[in-house]
């Protein structure tokens, strides 16, 4: 072997073990920013030269103007926004009002006015004893007459619908664990609920619900487009002693009728999707999980990219290749502008999309050819654009059909929730224990969606359910409730 030989061999090994370094630093910067980072991919269009025309107009907010002005402060202008003043108290609130008199004597002064000043308290929810009173009367002939007791969500059991829904809403709305329940319930009012017991009421409520659940399943299912997502919970299990089991939650949206189902499994395998989709026939919108395209050569789906997922590889990329990135960007900034025209002013979303959006899409995909040859593959932008072709077909699907959005953050929302309960309970007690909370999860989130207040759903049907036939129990899903 040649000096040169030998250098040069040793040159490719630097850059080889230098573009690994890199690498593994990217991934590195993507796992900090996943655990401290703000979770924001909010993107500012770059600065362009006087002398330059945009490549895109710019974006024409519609926020509420405010009037400003100017003051003069130590030498330089400061400009300042005129406050709004407090906002006023809602109507709907109970009102006390409290007339205080002047110390002095008022007799024979003349009211000319008074100054009032609102203010909001609060008083703390509070436990009440019903006492259910049922006279006996004694028939003439023999017999005893006596009223039936009124149906009750759990029959068995001293907990009424209101106290059921508070302590289920709390846990799975606003992620308050059982056991900081029971210590605010004995410190607050001094009311003493095993945890056994509460358990046992949550079990009772999620077997009542379940009829509920499988029709929840059903409605979902019946349409010609679904979202589809999945994400980890941690479940004990007691064949991996000391340990937790990584099961998933399969979160389904139908956008047309709004409502969600989550569906637990065990594993992030086609098995879950496949048992569930079993006979769909339509688009299913999805990011690039293998798994989505295995199920589409076996069922008779319609694969639709996610747009955001394409957008957040170059958004990763952004610190180890600025320029590039921000080009990126900047595109998927006007495609957006042009997606939310073509929401709010046509009424053909479909042609306004193949006319103005179409383009940009294939001006992304001219701009990737010619730049994929000069980065490295294994690189955060050449990752970002291998992405993009591989999903290339599935994101053409979407301009096929008038209802297909550009992305799945409507379903990624609706996850969001199982995050922050993960924080809160950190791990399922078992895999029945993770039914349940998908059970729970599928009604709130459907709640949420529709503008459904979770507690006031959760009290009607609970206290409906016992006597609805099961041809009637759609009427009780959260998207078709009234109050």
């Amino acid at each position: 072997m040649s000096l040169h030989e030998y250098i040069t061999g040793k040159e490719q090994k630097v850059q080889e073990l230098q573009n690994q370094n890199d690498e593994l630093k990217h991934q590195n910067e993507i796992l900090l920013k996943a655990l401290y980072a703000s979770k924001s991919e909010k993107h500012k269009a770059s600065p362009v030269a006087d002398n330059q025309l945009s490549m895109f107009s710019e974006l024409e907010l519609e926020d509420e103007k405010l009037e400003e002005h100017t003051t003069q402060v130590k030498g330089y202008t400061k400009t300042k926004k005129k406050h709004k003043g407090r906002q006023a108290l809602p109507e709907h609130l109970p009102l006390e009002e409290i007339v205080i008199e002047p110390d002095e004597d008022t007799a024979g002064m003349k009211k000319i006015g008074e100054q009032i000043t609102e203010v909001l308290d609060y008083t703390p929810a509070s436990f009440t004893r019903k006492r259910y009173i049922r006279p006996k009367y004694a028939m003439p002939e023999g017999g005893i007459v006596i009223a039936d007791m009124p149906q009750r969500p759990l029959p068995k059991s001293i907990a009424e619908a209101g106290l059921l829904s508070y302590i289920i809403v709390n846990k799975f709305v606003d992620h308050l664990p059982f056991y900081r329940q029971i210590e605010r319930f004995r410190r607050e009012h001094k009311v003493p609920i095993p945890s056994s017991t509460i358990n046992d009421w949550f079990v009772g409520v999620c077997a009542l619900l379940d009829p509920l659940y499988n029709k929840l399943k059903e409605k979902v299912l019946d349409t010609n487009y679904l979202q589809a997502d999945e994400s980890p919970i941690k479940v004990m299990d007691k064949d991996k002693v000391g340990k937790t089991h990584q099961g998933y939650q399969w979160v389904y949206h139908n956008p047309l009728q709004n409502i969600i189902l989550f569906n637990y499994r065990k594993g992030r395998g086609m098995q879950g999707p496949k048992e569930l989709l079993s006979g769909y026939n339509g688009v299913l919108q999805c990011d690039g999980y293998s798994v989505y395209d295995k199920l589409a050569k076996q069922e008779d789906l319609t694969l639709a990219g996610c747009l955001a997922h394409v957008r957040r590889k170059y958004f990763e990329a952004k610190d180890n290749h600025p320029k590039l990135a921000m080009i990126a960007l900047d595109i998927f900034s006007e495609i957006y502008r042009q997606e939310k025209i073509a929401k709010l002013e046509t009424t053909n979303r479909l042609d306004y999309r193949k006319k103005h959006v179409l383009p940009l899409m294939f001006k992304l995909r001219e701009w990737i050819e010619e730049e994929a040859i000069k980065v490295l593959p294994k690189s955060a932008i050449g990752k970002a654009m291998n992405y993009t072709i591989k999903q290339w077909n599935k994101l053409m699907n979407i301009f096929k059909f008038e209802y297909v959005e550009l992305d799945n953050n409507l379903i990624e929302n609706k996850i969001r929730p199982l995050a922050l309960g993960r924080k809160n309970f950190l791990f399922a007690g078992s895999h029945k224990g993770a039914e349940r909370i998908a059970k729970m999860y599928s009604f709130f989130a459907t709640c949420k969606a529709n503008e459904v207040n979770p507690y006031d759903w959760m009290k009607s049907t609970l206290e409906k359910i016992p006597n609805t036939s099961i041809l009637d129990l759609e009427k009780l899903l959260p998207n078709n409730f009234q109050v």
